[in-house]
C-alpha cells in the first residue's frame, strides 16, 4: 500500500504539488484572428470528421475534428506558407510542432510569430489536450473517456494533412517540435516513429520521466491528478491549473512508484534513455533550456537538468546537437527572463525555424 512507501517515496508523492506548475503553457490572452480570403477545403478521412467548416485565414487557420480515438472534439491549426495559394504545383515540407499541458491549438497564441513568418514549410498544431502527454494511455476506462493521442496523431493526422495539403510526405519532409509537455511529446514520438521525422527540437521539454528525475515525474503526475485546480477557484474556466476531471496517477504509464520495477513503462516512455534511437535514424536534434534562474521553485530549473541528461546522452555517444541554454534570459529576444514562459519560446523559435527551413531545403 502507498501509505507503507518508503520515505524516499513519500518525498516524491509530496513533490507532486510543488511540481504541478512544471509543465503549462501560460499562454497569454488570445487576440483576434484577421479577417481574409477562406482556408482551403478540407475533406474528412483517416477517422477524422470535421465539425463544422475551418476558421480562421486562408494562411492561418483552424479545423475541428472528432476521432474515436480520443474522446471530444479536438481543434487542429494549419499555418500555410504565404504563396501556398499562389504555387499550386508546389509541395511543401511540414513541421508539427506540440503545444504545452493546459494549451489548445484554438488559442491563436499558439502560433508564435517565428512559425507564421516561415516562407517554405507548413505548420500543423494538432490538439494535445491539457494533460494528454502524447501518448495511448493504458487506462481507458477514466472519466476522460478515450485517451489514444499517439494514434490520433501518428495515424490520423498526419496522414490527413498530406491527403489534404501539397506537403513532401517523407521522412525528409517532416519534422515534429514541441514545447513543455509538447516538448516530451516530439522527443517520444521522434524516438518510436524515427521513420517518419528527420528533425525534433524539444523546446523546455519534459525530456525525462525516470526516476532521476523524480520532481519531473511528479510534475506529470500533478497534471493527472489535478492537484492544483482548488487554486483556480470557480469564477475563472480557463484556469491554466485545471486540468480537467482527476484521474489515477497511475492513467497513462501505470504506477509512478518504483516498486519492483513496476514503474517500468515510465523507463520506458523515458526520452533521455532512448536518444541513442535519434542517432542511428540520423536526426537533426535541437535542445532549448533557461535555468529558472537558479531557484528551485522555478520550473525551467528543473527542465535545465532534464535536458543537460538529453546532451550528456548524446554526448557519450558522439551524436551532435545543436543545444542552447540561454541561462536567465539575458541577450535571448526581449521576452525572456529564463523562465517557463512564452516569451522565452518564442526566441527559441526565432532560433530553430530558420535552421529547420535550411535543412529541408538541404533535403530536398
Amino acid at each position: 500500500m502507498r501509505s507503507a512507501l518508503p520515505a524516499r517515496l513519500l518525498r516524491v508523492k509530496a513533490a507532486v504539488v510543488a511540481a504541478a506548475a512544471l509543465l503549462l503553457l501560460g499562454a497569454p490572452f488570445p487576440r483576434a484572428e484577421a479577417a481574409g480570403p477562406k482556408p482551403p477545403e478540407m475533406s474528412d478521412g483517416f477517422g477524422l470528421t470535421q465539425v463544422g467548416g475551418a476558421t480562421g485565414s486562408a494562411t492561418n487557420f483552424v479545423v475541428t475534428v472528432t476521432t474515436p480515438e480520443v474522446a471530444g472534439e479536438h481543434r487542429i491549426r494549419v499555418l500555410l506558407p504565404a504563396d501556398y495559394a499562389d504555387h499550386p504545383e508546389k509541395r511543401y515540407p511540414v513541421l508539427y510542432f506540440l503545444h504545452g499541458a493546459s494549451d489548445d491549438p484554438g488559442n491563436p497564441n499558439v502560433a508564435y510569430p517565428a512559425l507564421t513568418v516561415a516562407q517554405s514549410m507548413i505548420t500543423v498544431i494538432p490538439d494535445g489536450g491539457r494533460r494528454g502527454w502524447y501518448t495511448n494511455w493504458l487506462d481507458q476506462g477514466t472519466v476522460a473517456g478515450a485517451q489514444n493521442w499517439e494514434s490520433f496523431h501518428i495515424s490520423q493526422v498526419i496522414p490527413f494533412i498530406d491527403a489534404n495539403l501539397r506537403t513532401n510526405a517523407h521522412k525528409q519532409g517532416r519534422a515534429v517540435a514541441g514545447l513543455s509537455m509538447g516538448g516530451f511529446g516530439s522527443l517520444h514520438y521522434a524516438q518510436r516513429h524515427p521513420d517518419l521525422f528527420s528533425q525534433v527540437a524539444t523546446l523546455s521539454g519534459a525530456n525525462e520521466l525516470s526516476m532521476n528525475h523524480a520532481v519531473m515525474r511528479a510534475a506529470v503526475v500533478a497534471t493527472l491528478t489535478n492537484v492544483g485546480a482548488p487554486l483556480c477557484g470557480s469564477s475563472n474556466p480557463t484556469c491554466s491549473l485545471d486540468f480537467g476531471p482527476p484521474v489515477s496517477s497511475d492513467a497513462v504509464f501505470g504506477t509512478p512508484y518504483p516498486i519492483l520495477g513496476a514503474d517500468w513503462r515510465w523507463n520506458e516512455a523515458d526520452p533521455v534513455s532512448h536518444m541513442d534511437v535519434l542517432a542511428r535514424a540520423g536526426m537533426g536534434i535541437s535542445i532549448y533550456t533557461g535555468n529558472g534562474k537558479g531557484s528551485a521553485t522555478e520550473p525551467e530549473f528543473w527542465v535545465q537538468s532534464a535536458s543537460q541528461h538529453a546532451k550528456e546522452r548524446l554526448g557519450s555517444l558522439g551524436y551532435p546537437a545543436h543545444y542552447v541554454d540561454y541561462g536567465d534570459g539575458s541577450g535571448w529576444g526581449t521576452a525572456c527572463d529564463g523562465g517557463h514562459t512564452s516569451g522565452c519560446w518564442a526566441q527559441d523559435l526565432v532560433d530553430f525555424v530558420p535552421r529547420l527551413e535550411a535543412a529541408f531545403a538541404a533535403s530536398a
